[in-house]
């Protein structure tokens, strides 16, 4: 089989990429920069969603296609990729005749009340309203992320913590899942995906900081109540999900080992 996945160089894409890789896929890396290192059978092709150049050629003779390009910022932002780049991606997904296209999404965001959600909402309903044979992916927050939102305060000595319910899961999960559905039939429906376990974002402030070793003050953070109440109230956590993976201390501690680990470049 020869899976395209668009986003393969970011947070789950590679992860995507090494698992249909080492499972004897053909891949093709779909970006604008090509990967630092290549795989065997992983090829690279040029794209841009953002004005769809490069799509109908990377995508010919791909049977499947994974998308997990992603584009932070505001919601109008975002919605230039997630949303319009997806809508060309799927046109030209149709022209060359792809029988499965995949897309990533986010677990809870429609009862969220946030640019960057609404965004990823109107990309799932492109995805579900287009001639290509679906299936959507919706995952909890990764472990990178909250590791980016303890360890930016924290280089000022703060924590901000907020009460939020969050279920966060390993990428590499993630891509598991991912890649065990794009070589499946298409479902025309949603998957969730989502850690071993539902915690709150206090709690998992004080592992971040006790695994890591860093000095900062946990200071509780009001959020408007119209966000505050849904995030608390739990509704990033899925009721269903293909649960699995290590739990966000358990990440923190082997990405410590790695870290530790890791050789050192030698000069000479």
């Amino acid at each position: 089989m020869l899976i395209g996945v668009t986003g393969g160089t970011g947070t789950v894409g590679r992860h995507v990429v090494r698992e249909l890789a080492e499972a004897g896929h053909g891949v093709r890396v779909l970006t604008r920069r090509a990967p630092s290192q290549m795989l065997p059978g992983v090829e690279h092709h040029p794209v841009d969603l953002a004005t769809g150049a490069g799509l109908d050629g990377a995508l010919a003779g791909t049977d499947v296609v994974i998308d997990a390009a992603n584009r932070a910022g505001t919601g109008r932002q975002a919605a230039r990729v997630i949303v319009e780049g997806t809508k060309r991606l799927l046109a030209a997904e149709q022209r060359v005749g792809v029988a499965h296209h995949v897309a990533i999404s986010i677990v809870g965001i429609e009862r969220v009340p946030y640019g960057y959600y609404a965004a990823k909402v109107a990309q799932e309903l492109a995805v579900r309203e287009g001639a290509v044979p679906w299936t959507i992916v919706r995952a909890t927050q990764f472990h990178e992320l909250l590791e980016m939102a303890y360890s930016a305060p924290a280089r000022a000595g703060l924590l901000l913590v907020p009460d939020i319910q969050l279920q966060p899961v390993d990428p590499r999960h993630v891509a598991q899942v991912l890649a065990a559905i794009a070589e499946d039939e298409p479902l025309n429906a949603w998957e969730q995906v989502a850690g071993p376990r539902v915690e709150r974002f206090g709690d998992l402030a004080r592992i971040w900081r006790t695994t890591t070793g860093r000095s900062a003050l946990a200071v509780p953070l009001r959020l408007p109540r119209r966000l505050g109440r849904p995030l608390a109230a739990g509704a990033l956590v899925p009721q269903e999900a293909v649960t699995g993976g290590p739990t966000f201390a358990a990440w923190l501690r082997d990405r410590a080992g790695r870290l530790i680990t890791a050789p050192t470049a030698v000069t000479t």
